[in-house]
């Protein structure tokens, strides 16, 4: 069978290195040729692997301050994905939790779609961002308005793709539930080499976005109630309210380079992950650096981080309040993990284990898509 010739990769915005964006770097090295279409692009806020490949942008890209407050121009994402002009590319791989799936292809090309969660702004997690508190009047009001029609277009656009990639078991339901359609789970990569082996210190560690779905609200609480040190790697909307929430004993870095961060994974005492996730690629660093994780008991961390009896690389907490989160961080401080048990675990969840299988199902799909074979 012919490979693809031309391929397109389409992400939402490149302003930050998170999960997603490892996830498009995995897919820039095995398609180093691919041309990347993303809403807007910060300019050097990405890893080099991907500021080195064609960048195209849309519009939204020079609307004002959207460098940093592009959220506000939420209900224009999908008039702006689906002018991406894709004539003439016969594979496309959407890298979606946004609009990226709604883009146009030409009636032959093949449409595959990596799904990272369906639109959490308008599912789950919506009173978390634009619920009392989060945000302003005008735009609650903008939001409830268009919050219909957001909702139809997400689920109408879902027959685009060929084929859905779900990203764990966790957003595998969540699609046949929103979208009613079946998908493969593929865990997204995780980099395991990167972690040099330390002694730890005594301190936490939280590896995020600053935005409001992440809570880390909750262990700022909890380590000052614990007198527990606690170092913030990230950067977002919330972090003028969290700075005000912080005590003397809570530290904030900001974005730090991989191997920075990579130095605190190997330092810290423990990571902690009190989000609900989609999946989550800190905790499988954490482990990958010899570190268990206290994370919030639902969504990813529960494909991610082991609590049997035989095996445990964490501790999770059942409700998502302070006291719970309290008392699983005296837990994890009177228990002691196996490095070596935490690193195995870890290499499940391996960036060649990634790029292995997203290969064989996207050269899969391309067969049968050209050979008109019904699809697996």
């Amino acid at each position: 069978m012919t490979a693809p010739q031309r391929v397109a990769i389409v992400h939402e915005w490149f302003t930050s290195m998170r999960g997603g964006e490892k996830c498009v770097e995995a897919l820039c090295e095995l398609f180093p040729d691919a041309t990347l279409f993303v809403l807007l692009h910060n300019k050097g806020s990405v890893s080099p692997t991907i500021e080195r490949m064609p960048i195209r942008t849309s519009w939204i890209q020079h609307l004002p301050f959207a460098s940093q407050n592009y959220r506000y121009y939420l209900p224009l994402f999908p008039l702006a994905a689906s002018q991406f002009n894709l004539k003439g590319f016969d594979l496309v791989i959407s890298s979606h939790h946004c609009v990226a799936k709604g883009v146009k292809t030409d009636p032959d090309a093949l449409h595959i779609c990596y799904c990272h969660t369906p639109m959490r702004y308008i599912w789950g997690h919506y009173d978390e961002y634009f619920g009392p508190g989060r945000t302003g009047f005008p735009t609650r009001v903008a939001m409830r308005l268009t919050l219909p029609f957001l909702r139809k277009w997400d689920v109408q656009t879902a027959v685009r793709p060929r084929a859905i990639v779900a990203n764990s078991e966790n957003v595998c339901k969540r699609i046949r539930s929103i979208y009613d359609r079946d998908s493969l789970v593929i865990y997204p990569p995780v980099d395991t080499t990167r972690f040099p082996e330390n002694n730890s210190e005594d301190f936490f560690l939280i590896v995020s976005a600053l935005v409001p779905y992440k809570r880390v609200d909750l262990a700022i609480e909890a380590c000052k109630q614990t007198s527990n040190r606690l170092v913030i790697v990230g950067d977002g909307p919330e972090a003028k309210q969290l700075h005000a929430l912080a005590g003397q004993n809570i530290e904030f870095r900001g974005w730090v380079s991989d191997m920075e961060l990579a130095k605190l994974y190997s330092r810290c005492r423990a990571v902690l992950f009190p989000g609900e996730e989609d999946f989550g690629i800190v905790p499988v660093e954490a482990m990958a650096a010899g570190k268990p994780v206290v994370a919030f008991g639902k969504g990813g961390a529960l494909e991610t981080v082991l609590v049997t009896p035989e095996h445990q690389t964490g501790v999770l907490f059942q409700e998502q309040t302070v006291d719970a989160m309290v008392r699983a961080i005296k837990q994890c401080s009177t228990m002691h993990f196996d490095p070596r048990v935490l690193r195995e675990h870890a290499m499940k969840f391996d960036k060649q284990v990634f790029k292995k299988r997203i290969s064989e199902f996207i050269q899969m799909q391309w067969d049968a898509s050209r050979s008109k074979s019904p699809q697996p």
